[in-house]
């Protein structure tokens, strides 16, 4: 846990430094990494700390990484109800005669939403796209427009989406920041739909096909998400793995081959794992600082992190940490618990500052008439507040 050091001014702003001492032994080199990936971002999924990035908010082709979103939108009208898995979805004739990859659907025939679901995510079957967008929207282009409505909603300030397969469209386009928070997203959103994302294959009309995620079949804790490639964006991927209590998110595309995504991809993850640990700071509940109340029934507040406090970070930024805590002080009674009286900021060399609000953890309240006499009397006699 951190140490706190009181640092007094006298200006009515009461600053607090938390100041974390060096470990000491040999010197810690920063952590860095570089990619031949075109576009790149890794996200701790528990603290949601960024670890790297590379061009994280170009506007870039997505091509299948698109499914991701065509998933979520599936995955809604499960969780709503307005879709069951046994429901099954007739097979047009644009979904049987799109083109790429292809889950080989019958046309005319009804086929289990269940099925669908697999036929997108391990086979990333066009076709199967088709039949769900169309099955929910009537169209695959009323389906696009549901897309960017959720995608708003969802966060996704840099997407727009013309279809449901990521099929080449000028006008269809993402960010790796985007596709990094919209996999987090349905992840934490759809936690009982996630499993799809991890099985290895599929058979389907006596075709078996095997996921084309490269980070399965690698010993590493990949359990997701999405494989991408067309000629303009190169080879794509958005993964996620997850080790020891952890889950790291990345996204990379532009690269010149199947190979090289596989490789850069489980390079980029391990480092991420091997040169980040996550830190508790506070734990939920725990006392960050007392701070003073003025004409309050009590002379001081415990303030605390709504939930406490974990962040990602490497040996040598936690070496480094700086830990602020500023407020208006006194505080002036009555204090409410759970309002924020103040905030806390950590930085640390080529670290991401992170704030947060600190929060009164009980109720003050105000003293009475002649309690309040006496403490601004007490105040003016011997000078009690800085």
């Amino acid at each position: 846990m951190a140490k706190l050091r009181h640092v007094w001014g006298r200006s009515p702003a009461l600053v607090l430094a938390v100041l974390v001492m060096a470990l000491g032994g040999a010197p810690i080199q920063a952590a860095s990494i570089d990619t031949a990936a075109r576009e790149a971002i890794l996200i701790d999924a528990t603290t949601g700390s960024v670890l790297f990035e590379k061009n994280a908010d170009q506007r870039m082709p997505t091509s299948s990484m698109s499914k991701i979103m065509t998933m979520y939108m599936v995955f809604d009208a499960l969780k709503t109800g307005r879709l069951s898995l046994d429901d099954t979805m007739l097979v047009s004739e644009t979904a049987w005669g799109k083109g790429g990859s292809k889950m080989f659907v019958e046309l005319g025939n009804r086929i289990r939403v269940e099925d669908l679901i697999r036929g997108v995510i391990v086979q990333s079957g066009n076709d199967a796209s088709i039949v769900l967008a169309e099955g929910l929207a009537g169209s695959e282009q009323a389906f696009a427009r549901q897309m960017n409505d959720m995608a708003r909603e969802i966060g996704l300030t840099a997407s727009q989406f013309r279809n449901a397969t990521g099929w080449p469209d000028d006008d269809h386009y993402a960010t790796a920041r985007d596709l990094a928070h919209l996999a987090l997203r349905l992840i934490e959103d759809f936690p009982e739909y996630y499993h799809y994302y991890s099985e290895r294959e599929f058979t389907y009309h006596d075709i078996r096909q095997g996921n084309r995620n490269p980070l399965l079949y690698r010993n590493m804790g990949a359990d997701g998400l999405k494989t991408g490639h067309t000629s303009a964006a190169g080879y794509g991927l958005t993964a996620s793995a997850a080790r020891d209590g952890r889950r790291l998110v990345l996204v990379v595309n532009g690269l010149p081959s199947a190979q090289a995504r596989a490789d850069e991809s489980a390079r980029i993850i391990e480092w991420g794992f091997r040169e980040f640990n996550l830190y508790e700071l506070f734990r939920v509940g725990e006392t960050v600082e007392e701070a003073p109340v003025w004409l309050g029934a009590a002379n001081t507040v415990p303030l605390v992190v709504p939930g406490g406090l974990k962040l990602t970070m490497s040996p040598v930024e936690r070496e480094r940490m700086t830990v602020t805590v500023s407020m208006q002080a006194p505080i002036p009674a009555p204090v409410t618990k759970d309002s924020q009286v103040g905030r806390l900021v950590v930085t640390a060399p080529g670290f991401h500052t992170h704030e947060v609000p600190l929060v009164a953890a009980t109720d003050v309240a105000q003293l009475g008439f002649f309690g309040r006499i006496a403490a601004a009397a007490g105040h003016l006699l011997f000078g009690w507040l800085l």
